[in-house]
């Protein structure tokens, strides 16, 4: 990946999840974001998703609002890796992430079988590979991939393909058994972009709590316990950042446009000192 002369932001699908991806686009760059991230899966079962691969008028859309705007597509949601896998079945995903100029995907762990799971990332690798995507994996403390540790287990098992990835997400940093020093421990050419958010801190929560919770009820950086300056003082200083903060009361309550702006002024604060 080039590098970036400053800090990118991107605006995660998740924090306005109604929106779908034209309006995504057209946010972000009204909200001050120099890229978006589109989902074209869902991440569960009958959740939101925008499937672009089968929509070419709202994809020629899409492409209409980047050209015109200037804001890039950073990430694509959402792969799950599960018993049932096979790398195959996602080409015209990958297809259209190079339509869209999307540099990494997103990528979720639910098969307990952990040698059959590091063959499965390692073909899904190869499969986005030609299509200049990278393959990130997400650690979240409620699937079968619990923490940076067995994040980490799992690309040395796949034999650390080229385009090999892990994100970061500060609500499931906060929430797991991962520690600064595992953080730190992690390759720099793993690391290609991370999540922003923040969140009562701890590993006392029930698998529904974690769920609820990262799916519809995230704070703003600094209303939370999280310790995010530990964290992206741990994380390589330049690394992209996707501001991924759903709030299913507060964000209606503004608007997405509002709530966005929002989002990014409290993640620049933390990071950037920018002032209120």
């Amino acid at each position: 990946m080039a590098t970036l002369e400053k800090r990118a932001y991107s605006l995660a699908q998740l924090t306005v999840l109604a929106l779908a991806p034209p309006q995504i686009v057209a946010v972000a760059a009204q909200a001050g974001y120099s890229h978006a991230g589109i989902r074209l899966l869902p991440a569960a079962p009958g959740t939101t998703a925008y499937p672009l691969m089968d929509d070419a008028a709202q994809l020629r859309e899409t492409l209409a609002v980047i050209r015109d705007t200037g804001v890039q597509v950073f990430d694509l949601e959402i792969i799950r890796i599960n018993e049932h896998f096979r790398a195959s079945d996602y080409a015209a995903f990958f297809e259209v992430g190079q339509r869209l100029g999307a540099q990494a995907v997103l990528v979720g762990c639910d098969d307990p079988d952990h040698a059959r799971l590091g063959q499965s990332y390692a073909a899904l690798c190869e499969a986005a590979r030609p299509y200049g995507l990278t393959a990130d994996l997400e650690f979240m403390p409620w699937t079968t991939v619990k923490n940076a540790a067995q994040v980490v287990a799992v690309l040395e098992a796949a034999g650390r393909p080229a385009n090999a990835g892990i994100l970061v997400d500060s609500i499931h940093f906060g929430r797991s058994h991962t520690t600064l020093a595992d953080i730190r421990a992690l390759p720099r050419p793993w690391l290609h972009y991370a999540q922003m958010c923040d969140a009562e801190a701890g590993t006392q929560f029930s698998d529904a709590q974690l769920i609820h919770t990262a799916r519809c009820e995230r704070l703003l950086p600094g209303e939370g316990t999280v310790d995010l300056p530990g964290l992206f003082g741990a994380l390589p200083a330049d690394i992209p950042v996707s501001v991924e903060i759903p709030h299913e009361v507060r964000a209606p309550q503004l608007g997405s446009l509002e709530w966005a702006r929002q989002a990014l002024a409290a993640t620049r604060r933390l990071l950037e000192g920018t002032p209120a």
